[in-house]
């Protein structure tokens, strides 16, 4: 097996092994207690709201995995190039362009797909609402989804950011890793001090537990890097932070806060 083949195949489960890995680590940061003053929900509320159990939730992403290695080695397999000479990794200032090309497709594909959705009532009710099934979000439910959302959104938007951005399978299983990261850190459940990704990306753990939430479901569709689009076209939610009574945090909408204010003036 050459160079160029032991990159494909390390781009298509490097981020799979990442998902489980940086799951498992906030798994066992949930299993810390002292740490629920950092939680956006009560524990109380997973059980209460959240209608598939965690083992479902595994077995789910275990499925839509599946795809995205089927459809990953199907396409390096189309496009890969059969001399088996190793391809030449362009210069850093190159890769850095194409990291940005890749995470402006993939934000802007799946916007739209994910807005798509929630617009059409079919595709929410059979498709998408399998993923909503999961109002408090935890980290490895960041890929619950049905399988053909799973296809659409992530394998497909996937497979448009590596072509677009022109990037090697090599700087592929950076990116794609980088990205598994993003998503699941957004799905955590956390706010907690000093995490470098809520520094750099306004997309957040906050942000998108507001996305989870029935007040929220028709805004923030923005995922994984930005929140362009959203602010584009008019379905962001500002929200606040805010300290819950009895313990650890909240991502409240600025609208319920201004309604609430209101009545008690």
């Amino acid at each position: 097996m050459g160079i160029g083949a032991s990159d494909e195949l390390l781009g298509t489960f490097v981020p799979i092994a990442v998902y489980w890995l940086y799951s498992g680590l906030y798994l066992a940061l949930d299993g810390v207690e002292r740490l629920d003053v950092y939680r956006l929900h009560p524990r109380e509320e997973e059980a209460a709201k959240n209608v598939v159990s965690r083992g479902t939730v595994v077995r789910g992403v275990l499925v839509q995995q599946a795809f995205q290695v089927a459809v990953s080695l199907t396409l390096f397999a189309v496009i890969g190039d059969e001399s088996d000479i190793e391809q030449k990794q362009p210069s850093a200032l190159v890769i850095l362009l194409q990291f940005a090309i890749a995470m402006f497709v993939m934000d802007t594909w799946q916007y739209f797909m994910h807005r798509y959705m929630h617009i059409n009532k079919f595709l929410y009710k059979h498709i998408h609402s399998k993923h909503h099934t999961l109002v408090v979000p935890y980290s490895f439910g960041a890929l619950y989804n049905h399988p053909l959302e799973g296809l659409i959104l992530d394998t497909i938007g996937g497979a448009l950011s590596f072509l677009v951005s022109g990037m090697t399978p090599w700087t592929s299983i950076f990116f794609f890793s980088f990205a598994t990261i993003k998503t699941v850190d957004d799905h955590c459940g956390l706010w907690l001090p000093g995490n470098i990704l809520h520094a750099l990306f306004n997309n957040n753990s906050a942000y998108h537990d507001i996305h989870h939430q029935l007040y929220g479901n028709k805004y923030n569709f923005s995922q994984p890097f930005f929140v362009i689009w959203d602010k584009i076209l008019g379905t962001y939610m500002p929200y606040s932070i805010e300290h819950r009574k009895g313990g650890g945090f909240e991502s409240r909408p600025v609208k319920l806060n201004i309604a609430e204010q209101t009545k008690t003036d």
